[in-house]
């Protein structure tokens, strides 16, 4: 995620003032101001003229870190530790090794980090939960993601979808002026229409709600009357003034708009609004009655923590209120969306994740823990501004893992149940120990269980996809099941295989008739059920050696007709190699019509040239 100062991510900024002198003065300046990119280039100039120490790669590091520029924060961060730094320097420093998939490193910094500061709620959790990733990779997939078409080229991020319209934030306006923290535009609030089926309209403005300073995100009431949105301190003169620098530091406040005739009607504050802290990125529940946001303001566990504050019936509000430590963290937490019944999606790098924000889940009506969703919702990379959409059943997320804040669809993932129940065809015998496997779309196993006493298997699919049950037992033909795409619930598979009655005498393995269509040499399914009775009689008995002679009926010449049937005998040697016998123990020729099964030439039926289009077995050993 690019952050930016004032809407994104609050960050509380401090330098070692010891470590400052004349040769870093310009550079501390700039990054005292968010301006890091500028910042970035003083500094390393300073390091190209051999100025260099652990400070400034310190400096280095916390400027890539804000830019998140993951590999270069990586690089400046390795050489101030070279020399004992503050805790929260080796907590960033895993955090962009983790953000670059390195969790081995990430996790011995991690270490460090948990040694200068035991008490530290990340440390705890990271000392509790050491084996995290592995577990975090074993989640169950929730979510569908999937880039949207709305994206520019530039930062797109907090999407929030009512009724048909998608509102969200973008720097895509190039005529506004360029940000310092990460050289793009100032961030405007965009709208477009969503038609269903992954369409969306051309992205416009919300001209009412923007001005010349950074908007957005928004949160809504229900009734669509009322919106809560982000934007800067300075629209109302709320800053505060370093004399010494020269510098004005406003803040993220909170407004709120009333729809009128149609139109957002003027920006009002909230009255809780401060130069001295920021708060942003509202959420209003579903009554209107809470508005939850985030927020830097004294009494926050972390650097930013989720904060909550009533709004009264006369448009009064309550005093703001922080989730406590259950949900907030000594790290930032961030992005809240509250759903209509009361689930809680926030981001955070505190809390356990795979590096950088990870999106989490709580029910603020349960005593629990927040959930971390799990891949592919959170990567290495940032992860937040998740909302969810239950009317149209869709959800979106803002995620930096293309490199760019991006939006993206989130659709729940339709849990389904197949129940196979595997049954001798003859008797409908319920047949234990049976190996059943699932494949999906592509043929890709997804399972594979053996049959319980009464021949059961339960797999759990998603919905809305097609799959192929596969059912394997000793002394019964294998026999292949296409289960069409599935609504939520079981669906129930007769899974009824045949047993492999084959006569085997001292010549010949007799089979019920190996048919070809006419003309052709391909083996039918009827043909594929019979030569898997061969397959069977074969793997029991590896002396046994097998000769295939296939024949045609007498229609067409007596070359043709040759060659066709040498096909049919490569056919059916073909078939048994593919099932696992070994090319040596089969062997086949074609016969042409010189051995008719039935002798009527000219005057054959259907039914009788059926009979001659036929392969038969012959036992060599």
């Amino acid at each position: 995620m690019k952050k930016n100062t004032l809407l994104l991510f609050f960050v509380l900024v401090s330098i070692s003032l010891s470590a400052q002198n004349k040769d870093t003065k310009d550079a501390d300046k700039l990054f005292e101001s968010y301006d890091y990119v500028e910042a970035a280039k003083e500094y390393l100039s300073l390091v190209e003229k051999g100025n260099s120490n652990t400070y400034v790669s310190k400096q280095l590091g916390d400027s890539y870190y804000y830019m998140r520029n993951t590999i270069e924060a990586e690089k400046w961060y390795a050489k101030a530790v070279q020399t004992k730094q503050d805790p929260e320097t080796y907590y960033r420093y895993a955090q962009m090794l983790k953000s670059n998939g390195k969790y081995t490193e990430a996790d011995s910094q991690m270490k460090t980090f948990a040694a200068l500061a035991p008490d530290d709620q990340r440390a705890k959790q990271f000392n509790k939960n050491p084996d995290y990733l592995s577990k975090l990779l074993k989640r169950d997939k929730l979510f569908v993601v999937d880039k949207i078409s709305v994206n520019s080229e530039r930062s797109d991020f907090g999407a929030i979808l009512y009724g048909d319209i998608l509102y969200f934030s973008s720097a895509r306006n190039e005529n506004n002026k360029i940000y310092s923290w990460n050289n793009e535009p100032f961030l405007d609030i965009y709208q477009s229409t969503y038609s269903g089926g992954g369409n969306y309209s051309e992205a416009v403005p919300v001209t009412e709600l923007n001005s010349r300073f950074h908007e957005g995100p928004v949160t809504m009431t229900k009734d669509g009357s009322v919106v809560y949105f982000s934007s800067e301190s300075f629209k109302d003169k709320l800053f505060v003034k370093d004399k010494t620098h020269k510098l004005k530091f406003g803040q993220v406040n909170l407004y709120k708009s009333v729809k009128e005739n149609g139109k957002w009607g003027a920006s009002t504050p909230l009255p809780f609004n401060s130069k001295s802290y920021s708060m942003g990125n509202p959420s209003i529940d579903a009554d209107g009655k809470v508005l939850y946001f985030a927020s830097n303001m004294p009494g926050s566990v972390g650097g930013t923590d989720i904060w909550k504050v009533t709004v009264n019936n006369d448009g009064t509000y309550g005093a703001p209120e922080n989730l406590g430590n259950k949900i907030n963290t000594a790290g930032d937490e961030n992005f809240p969306f509250v759903t209509d019944d009361a689930v809680l999606y926030f981001s955070s790098n505190g809390l356990t994740g795979f590096g950088s924000l990870d999106v989490f889940s709580v029910d603020l009506n349960k005593d629990e823990e927040p959930y971390n969703l799990g891949k592919p919702v959170n990567t290495e990379k940032d992860d937040f501004a998740f909302t969810f959409n239950k009317e149209k059943n869709i959800g979106y997320l803002s995620s930096n893992r293309s490199g760019v804040d991006h939006i993206y669809s989130s659709i729940p993932v339709c849990k389904g149940q197949i129940l196979s129940v595997v049954k001798n065809a003859k008797t409908g015998e319920l047949l234990a120990n049976s190996r059943v496997v699932v494949l999906d779309a592509t043929n890709t196993v997804l399972d594979t269980q053996m049959s319980n006493m009464n021949g059961e298997v339960l797999y759990d699919v998603e919905c809305q996809k097609p799959y192929t049950i596969e059912v394997f037992k000793d002394g019964y033909i294998s026999k292949s099941f296409p289960v069409a795409k599935i609504s939520q619930g079981k669906v129930t598979v007769d899974a009824v295989i045949d047993p492999i009655e084959v006569i085997v005498t001292e010549t010949e393995i007799i089979l019920n008739p190996i048919y070809f269509e006419y003309n052709k040499s391909n083996i039918t399914k009827k043909g594929a059920a019979e030569l898997d009775k061969l397959v069977y009689v074969m793997s029991q008995n590896d002396k046994l050696k097998i000769y295939v002679k296939a024949h045609t009926d007498s229609r067409g010449t007596d070359e043709f007709n040759l060659n066709l049937s040498e096909r049919r005998a490569n056919a059916t040697v073909a078939y048994i190699v593919s099932k696992g016998i070994s090319v040596d123990k089969i062997t086949g020729k074609g016969f042409g019509e010189s051995e008719f099964k039935v002798d009527c030439q000219e005057n054959c039926t259907e039914e009788e040239h059926a009979l001659n289009r036929r392969s038969e077995f012959m036992i060599v050993k």
